[in-house]
């Protein structure tokens, strides 16, 4: 480490035994990064072709107006995430305000009532539940319980693996019309899935019933493996342009990826019937979003360095993570379990106090709609909510679990980790 470096850290109070811990973290990991480099500099490689054939042009990048007929910015985004995810078509689009909205409007696109939804992750995210209509004695107005769809749930193994015997047990029920595959873990302990995984899941699926839908939930889990959901078989994978598709630059926005079939009926579902993808304006530039997806590769590899950085250190100091510093990663979260509420909210605000943005906020729990508890989120991000850039977050319940996700840089990761340590050295939460 640079001298001018420690002296800063000194400048800062920070104890030195911090920073020595940290960086002697960075330093035995440091050569297991070679093989995220490698990984992203594969997806780089292949994102470059396909602008290529694309033909992406300054031309693309224009705003336009009213309702959007022949907005050749929109249609070659569309064009480009469908080579990029490997999938037939796509739809990408700044109208679709976070992940979950175009999980609702594709699980609305792809049933009808009487239908029923099988989640074979078992619960979703929470934010799920009320577009389901899980959540209180009435549904959620406007739920798929509303609209008389059903909804079933197989859970994951003990082992955290998709059941499937249980899960082709299940569809022999002919109501089951979509499956729902949820990458990431959400507020859970379980296991993030492998594209490997997936794939076992859906071919055993589809050899037993072609008419199904698969929807994979692909948010935090883009360009960490080599291949995504729709080159194995999802007849959609959807996710948030403010998570890892979008760079860090994408300033809102979501996108679908699948079969001609899907997208179609989801186009219906994102405006109307029979008007369906033709129409949608942006007024603003739509350079984020091309930027943003060729930065994606390298700043997915920045967080997954970041969180394997956090992996090791908790893990020497006692704590229970996952995954652990060297095991796969197959999204960009990092869980690690806490002693109690008081060490998780430090832990927070210690995140937010290293943020390029609103350090001066202090997070303090409160109800988050759409969750069933008490949330506190730290996230002093450019973009309100993008959890590519680094934020931690957390229900206040046992087992006090705080989910770390993202890091638009490694040095800030890093940088937040040696100022986490020393606010909970200080409160005595951890002793070197």
């Amino acid at each position: 480490m640079l001298k001018s470096m420690e002296q800063l850290y000194k400048d800062m109070g920070i104890p030195q035994k911090v920073v020595k811990l940290v960086q002697d973290a960075h330093d035995e990991i440091k050569t297991a990064f070679e093989r995220i480099e490698a990984l992203r500099e594969y997806h780089q490689a292949r994102i470059l072709k396909f602008m290529n054939e694309c033909g992406v042009s300054q031309r693309h990048f224009y705003p336009s107006t009213g309702y959007g007929y022949g907005d050749e910015g929109r249609d070659t985004l569309d064009q480009l995430y469908a080579a990029v995810f490997g999938g037939q078509d796509a739809l990408v689009r700044p109208q679709w305000a976070s992940g979950t909205h175009v999980i609702s409007d594709s699980l609305f696109a792809l049933t009808r009532p009487g239908d029923v939804i099988l989640s074979i992750t078992g619960k979703p995210y929470d934010t799920l539940e009320q577009v389901i209509g899980l959540v209180g004695k009435q549904p959620a107005h406007g739920s798929l319980a509303e609209w008389k769809v059903g909804y079933k749930q197989v859970d994951l193994t003990p082992g955290g693996s998709i059941d499937i015997p249980a899960v082709l047990s299940m569809i022999e029920d002919h109501k089951i019309k979509l499956v729902l595959i949820q990458r990431s873990r959400g507020y859970s302990t379980r296991p993030s899935l492998s594209v490997y995984h997936i794939e076992k899941a859906i071919q055993a699926i589809k050899s037993k019933r072609r008419d199904v839908f698969v929807v994979v939930d692909n948010c935090y889990g883009e360009f960490t493996e080599e291949l995504e959901p729709s080159h194995v078989g999802a007849d959609l994978t959807v996710g948030s342009l403010i998570k890892n598709s979008g760079g860090g630059l994408a300033p809102t926005g979501g996108y679908a990826v699948g079969t001609t079939q899907a997208i179609e009926r989801l186009s219906c579902r994102l405006t109307c019937p029979g008007v369906g993808r033709e129409v949608g304006s942006y007024a603003a530039p739509y350079t984020p979003f091309y930027q943003g997806l060729f930065l994606a590769p390298h700043i997915v590899g920045e967080a997954l360095k970041g969180t394997m950085l956090m992996a090791k250190v908790f893990q020497q100091l006692g704590y229970t993570v996952s995954p652990r510093w060297d095991e796969p990663r197959y999204d960009i979260i990092q869980t690690i379990q806490l002693k109690g509420a008081e060490e998780l909210i430090a832990f927070c605000r210690a995140i937010q106090s290293a943020s390029p943005v609103d350090s001066r906020v202090v997070p303090h729990p409160w109800d988050m709609p759409g969750y069933q508890h008490q949330v506190i989120m730290a996230a002093g991000t450019f973009v309100q909510g993008a959890s590519i850039e680094l934020s931690a977050d957390a229900p206040l319940v046992p087992p006090y679990v705080v989910y770390l996700q993202g890091g638009l840089t490694y040095e800030h990761v890093k940088f937040a980790l040696v100022k986490v340590l020393a606010e909970m050295a200080e409160r005595g939460f951890v002793k070197f």
